[in-house]
C-alpha cells in the first residue's frame, strides 16, 4: 500500500478527523497519472522560476462529467502547491447560483492577494488602471460621477495588473474549479489570459464539466478555447472495478464480497462522487456487503445521489436543513454569520447546524474561516429540495441581509431577481435598476 493510499484510507474511516482548513478529500483512485502531471507542472514552475525563468507559464486542465473527481484533484493540486516554498496559490470556484454575478470568480481569485498589498505596492501593481480594475474587483467604489466602463477596457486593465502582480508573487498558481459555472465576465478574461500566461511565471489550473447545457453556449466556446491552449490536458474517465472495490473494502472491511463490489461498481458506473455517497448510505443502513444484499444497492443509490426533501430532512433535521438551504443560496465562500441570519437561527443553533453539517460531510471550513460545500453537487441537491415559497422568501431575506452587511446591491441583486413579483413591485424594480447601473459602472453590460 502506498503512502497516499494509507492517507486516504485513514480519512475514509467513520469519524476521521476533518483536515484543518480543507474538506475531506474524496478518495483519489485511478488518478496517479493526473496527480503526477499536476505535481510535475507545479515543480517545473518552481524550478524554472528559481533558475531565473520568467516566460514559463503553463495551463493544466481537468475535464469530465459531474462527480468524476475534478474537485478532489484540485484540492490535491492546492495542497501540493502550498507545500512549495515561496509559491503563491490563488483559488476560486464557479457557482451554479452565482454565474450571473459579474466578476464573481475573479473577485474570489484576486481580492485576497490584491487586498493584502501594501499601499505603495498596490499603486505600482494597479498603475493607471486603479479606477478601472479596483471597482470591478470590489476593492473600491467607483468614483462619484464615474462613467460606465467598457468591458474590453476592464480586461485590458486586468492584463496589466496580472503582468505586474505575477513577478511579485511568483511562482504563482491560479486554480479555478467549476470553470463552466464562471460568470461570463470572469470566463472571457480567463480564456484570454490563458494565452498571455505563457509569458509569465504562472501555472493556471482549470477544471470544468464537458456536458454543459445548450444555453451555456458562450461557456462552451470559452472552454474549447481554453482546452486548445492547455499544455497538459486530462479528460477524467470512470474508476475501474479494482479501484472501487479497494474503496469499498477500505470503508467496509475486507469482508466485502466480490459480487457485492461488482454490483456496487455497476450501479455507480465508476463515478467517484457516487461511490462515496453510496458508501455513506450502505454504512448508515448497516447493510452487510454480501452478495444477497447487492440488489438493494440501486434503491439506496437513488437516495444517495438524488436526495429528496424527505431524505435530507431525515438525515439532517429541519433546523440544520434550513441552515444548509441558506448556505446553498449563498453558494461559495459562505460567511457563517450571514448564513445564520438568513436561516433565522440563533448563534448557538447555527453552531450546532454547522457541526452537524460538517459531521455529515456536507460543509467544511475554508482557510479564511468561512464555509464551503464538500462538493458542488451536494449544494445543488440541497438547493433543489427547497419548496418554492421557502426559496422565494429566503432569497428576499438574503437580499436584505447582504445589503445590511455592507456587501452592496451588486451582490444582493441576484437574490432580488428571485423575489421579483412582476407588475406593481415598484420597490424591487427600483433596486434592480440601481443594481443595473452599478453593473454598468464596472464594465458588465450583459449582467446589467
Amino acid at each position: 500500500m502506498t503512502e497516499r493510499d494509507r492517507e486516504f484510507r485513514a480519512e475514509a474511516k467513520p469519524g476521521a478527523r476533518e483536515a484543518e482548513g480543507a474538506p475531506n478529500r474524496i478518495r483519489l483512485r485511478d488518478r496517479d497519472s493526473e496527480l503526477r502531471s499536476a505535481e510535475s507542472a507545479v515543480d517545473k514552475l518552481c524550478r524554472d522560476f528559481a533558475a531565473g525563468g520568467t516566460e514559463i507559464g503553463e495551463l493544466l486542465t481537468f475535464s469530465g462529467r459531474p462527480g468524476i473527481g475534478k474537485t478532489s484533484l484540485l484540492h490535491e493540486v492546492r495542497r501540493i502547491a502550498k507545500l512549495r516554498p515561496g509559491a503563491t496559490v490563488l483559488f476560486a470556484r464557479g457557482g451554479e447560483r452565482q454565474f450571473k454575478e459579474p466578476y464573481h470568480v475573479l473577485r474570489q481569485l484576486l481580492q485576497p492577494v490584491l487586498g493584502s498589498l501594501e499601499p505603495g505596492e498596490f499603486s505600482q501593481v494597479m498603475g493607471t488602471w486603479e479606477e478601472v480594475v479596483g471597482p470591478a474587483m470590489g476593492l473600491k467604489q467607483p468614483r462619484k460621477g464615474a462613467r460606465r466602463l467598457d468591458p474590453q477596457g476592464v480586461r485590458d486593465g486586468l492584463d496589466f495588473v496580472l503582468t505586474q502582480l505575477a513577478p511579485r508573487r511568483a511562482p504563482l498558481v491560479m486554480i479555478v474549479d467549476d470553470l463552466h459555472w464562471s460568470d461570463p465576465e470572469s470566463l472571457s478574461w480567463l480564456a484570454q489570459f490563458a494565452v498571455r500566461a505563457r509569458e509569465l511565471p504562472v501555472l493556471l489550473v482549470f477544471a470544468y464539466r464537458d456536458d454543459t447545457a445548450d444555453w451555456q453556449q458562450e461557456s462552451q466556446e470559452h472552454q474549447r478555447a481554453v482546452a486548445a491552449l492547455a499544455t497538459r490536458r486530462h479528460e477524467l474517465s470512470r474508476l475501474s472495478l479494482v479501484a472501487v472495490t479497494d474503496m469499498i473494502r477500505a470503508e467496509l472491511g475486507e469482508r466485502a464480497e466480490d459480487a457485492f463490489c461488482y454490483e456496487f461498481w455497476n450501479v455507480v458506473n465508476g463515478n467517484p462522487f457516487e461511490v462515496v455517497a453510496l458508501l455513506d448510505q450502505v454504512r448508515d443502513q448497516e447493510l452487510e456487503p454480501v452478495e444477497e444484499n447487492s440488489q438493494q444497492l440501486r434503491e439506496l443509490a437513488v437516495d444517495a445521489t438524488g436526495m429528496t426533501l424527505k431524505s435530507w430532512l431525515d438525515r439532517l433535521g429541519a433546523a440544520t436543513l434550513r441552515f444548509a438551504w441558506a448556505a446553498a443560496m449563498l453558494g461559495t465562500d459562505i460567511q457563517p454569520e450571514l448564513a445564520t441570519r438568513i436561516s433565522a437561527q440563533s448563534a448557538e443553533g447555527a453552531r450546532e447546524s454547522i457541526k452537524e453539517l460538517r459531521k455529515q460531510r456536507v460543509l467544511t471550513k475554508t482557510p479564511n474561516g468561512n464555509l464551503e460545500f464538500v462538493h458542488p453537487l451536494i449544494a445543488s441537491s440541497i438547493y433543489n429540495t427547497m419548496p418554492e415559497a421557502t426559496r422565494t422568501g429566503m432569497h428576499g431575506v438574503a437580499a436584505a441581509e447582504i445589503e445590511n452587511a455592507g456587501l452592496g446591491l451588486l451582490a444582493a441583486s441576484r437574490h432580488l431577481v428571485e423575489t421579483f413579483a412582476g407588475e406593481g413591485d415598484d420597490r424591487t424594480v427600483r433596486k434592480l435598476r440601481r443594481a443595473a447601473s452599478e453593473h454598468l459602472l464596472i464594465g458588465a453590460p450583459e449582467a446589467a
